[in-house]
């Protein structure tokens, strides 16, 4: 019988007011902490129209080979001539691993909460385990991580994301690896991660959201400039001629 655990007592987070600045110290505090970013969110969950559409059969139309397949077929053909060499694969793998530089991933939980975090491509799978020891309240029991669909457990703890495909970013699953019975319902229900980490939930859109500070522009005192007077010159009179003066 699974004795239950403080932690899982029902919480009710109250979503304070954050200021900007307090958010973004908060969360550099949690990166120094865990040693990378991390936020938290809460996703809904999928509706039933979508569950309906994806549990919907195709009808043999959908499969039936048409002219169009067959033109795509054979410029595919086509392209095979110019098949690279491995030599040649190889370097552009490499290359465009040099060029990505970080790992985006999302760990959901049953209670439709998503725990983000950024991880290096050369990293291995078991530094996910590693966080998610470090963050879930019941480290203590065993749990795995899936992806879907389908659903496939991932088990090779050794390889790094490029040999599982996690890059440049994936969504993962949690489970707690535990029988059903009556003694998992409150495990099961959640919640699945510490309150530490939920207080970090919307603390980042409020740094994306936060307006920027725009300086105020100091007042600038300029003097006017002195209006130049002209000198006028005095105008040259002419000599008046007398009046008896006849030429």
């Amino acid at each position: 019988m699974l004795i239950p655990h403080p932690s899982l007592k029902r919480r009710r987070f109250t979503n304070y007011y954050f200021d900007p600045m307090e958010a973004q110290a908060k969360l550099a505090a949690a990166k120094e902490k865990f040693g990378r970013e991390i936020r938290v969110f809460e996703t809904s969950p999928p509706s039933s129209s979508r569950t309906e559409e994806s549990n919907k059969e195709e009808t043999d139309d959908f499969y039936e080979f048409t002219a169009e397949d067959y033109y795509r077929l054979l410029a595919t053909k086509k392209e095979d001539k110019f098949l690279k060499t491995r030599k040649i694969r190889e370097a552009e793998e490499a290359a465009r691993r040099s060029k990505i530089t970080k790992v985006t991933i999302r760990f959901r939980f049953p209670d439709n909460h998503t725990l983000e975090a950024i991880f290096h491509p050369s990293e291995t799978i078991q530094r996910l385990v590693d966080l998610l020891q470090k963050v879930i309240t019941r480290p203590d029991l065993p749990f795995y991580i899936y992806t879907t669909p389908p659903k496939k457990q991932v088990k090779d703890m050794s390889q790094d994301f490029f040999s599982a495909g996690f890059v440049p970013g994936a969504i993962l699953y949690f489970s707690y690896d535990i029988p059903k019975g009556d003694d998992t319902v409150e495990v099961s229900s959640g919640p699945f991660l510490q309150e530490e980490i939920m207080s970090l939930k919307g603390l980042e859109s409020i740094v994306e959201h936060q307006e920027p500070v725009q300086s105020v522009p100091e007042s600038v005192t300029t003097q006017a400039p002195t209006p130049v007077v002209e000198e006028r010159k005095p105008t040259e009179k002419k000599p008046a001629k007398p009046k008896w003066l006849k030429l």
